[in-house]
């Protein structure tokens, strides 16, 4: 295991050195330039070479490319042009709002897939109908739009839920920080008040955000617990008197997580960064609501701190999804000692 896990590593070295070069690249072929956009349409020539200095941005291509991941490395993410501020305390910041909204999502996604799944593997009916249905609506679903829907029906039609109004209703103040999650600061304040309109704010954008990932999931159980229904060692654990529900939650449904564990882990990493469109559509203030202002500006620095930090949290929830497996199952462990 040590071994394997030492490989994964190196892996995972080459692929985000990778990753931070095609973004590089890519980011300083679209067009337009930043100093422009930063000196102003009516900046002087001189004034505009002094800006593109000031960005790095007349150095050589690789001495650019080599200050990025050496500074990234240190913790000096550079600046923002469009926020006024240093990437890194800006991300902070923002961060906790994101993981609030990205774990609430992760939570209901699993869950519900794990309760779906058992209902439509169990037998042939409607309720079978009815959720593959309603995952095959989920997969083919983007996150926003079905924010859009769900913002137009439940809040502006029916009134139930808040509106694009961010993480809490204009007249509360936030809490004291203690662990960036507005739910749990509330609740460990006492702050039932508080508690439930920020609960109430993170219905709808975690409903939607958690949609895409239900569906997937709901559709990779059933199909393994179909698969593992027609094991033998089923008949066999049925012949000594268990009764059908049963067998199918302690012993089927436990034989068909292992393949759910291990897309847990990408799948929460795609929560945390993929949920930039949602948190656009409810003005959400995390990260990803933070990426689309340094998209419009043509911010560099945050613009590559944001798809370095992306491709990083994809490879350690990957990392995690791995070694969950193979704590879970010794078959694993076993054949890493072997090869």
């Amino acid at each position: 295991m040590i071994r394997n896990f030492r490989r994964r590593l190196v892996e995972s070295l080459v692929t985000i050195v990778i990753a931070s070069l095609v973004s590089f690249v890519v980011l300083r072929t679209l067009p337009g330039d930043p100093a422009r956009l930063i000196a102003g349409p009516l900046a002087s020539p001189e004034t505009l070479a002094a800006t593109r200095r000031g960005l790095g941005l007349d150095e050589p291509f690789f001495e650019q490319y080599a200050g990025f991941l050496w500074d990234f490395v240190r913790g000096e993410w550079g600046y923002s042009f469009s926020l006024g501020q240093d990437v890194l305390p800006a991300i902070a910041a923002r961060l906790p709002a994101t993981l609030e909204l990205a774990a609430y999502a992760f939570v209901l996604a699993v869950l519900g897939a794990i309760v779906c799944a058992t209902l439509a593997s169990y037998r042939d009916g409607f309720a079978r109908g009815l959720i593959r249905l309603f995952a095959l609506i989920g997969l083919g679903s983007p996150p926003f739009w079905v924010g859009l829907v769900l913002i137009v029906m439940f809040s502006s039609k029916l009134g139930i839920f808040p509106g694009p109004t961010g993480r809490l209703s204009p007249f509360l103040s936030p809490p004291e920080p203690v662990t960036g999650f507005y739910t749990l600061d509330f609740l460990l304040r006492g702050d039932l008040v508080g508690l439930s309109d920020a609960a109430a704010h993170l219905v709808l954008p975690v409903v939607s955000l958690a949609l895409l990932p239900w569906a997937f999931l709901t559709r990779l159980l059933t199909a393994n617990m179909t698969d593992t229904s027609a094991s033998p060692f089923v008949l066999v654990v049925r012949s000594k008197g268990v009764s059908a529900w049963r067998t199918h939650l302690r012993h089927v449904l436990v034989n068909s997580l292992l393949p759910t564990v291990s897309s847990c882990g990408v799948i929460f990493a795609s929560l945390i960064t993929g949920s930039v469109l949602t948190e656009t559509v409810f003005n959400w203030p995390g990260v990803g609501f933070l990426l689309t202002k340094g998209i419009s500006a043509q911010d560099f620095a945050l613009m590559q701190s944001f798809i370095l930090i992306s491709a990083i949290v994809y490879i350690i929830g990957n990392i995690i999804g791995d070694v969950a497996n193979a704590i879970i199952d010794p078959r694993l462990r076993a054949r890493e000692s072997v090869t």
